[in-house]
């Protein structure tokens, strides 16, 4: 995955199910999350 440091990503949906297991995993890789 490309580098995620710096970025910026909005994710509708982020609280549970596929939308929470893709803010995990873009957090680990150091984006930063509007949710």
């Amino acid at each position: 995955m490309r580098e995620l440091q710096d970025k910026v990503i909005t994710i509708t949906g982020g609280g549970r199910g596929l939308g929470r297991a893709m803010a995990v995993q873009l957090a680990e890789r150091g984006a930063k999350l509007a949710l």
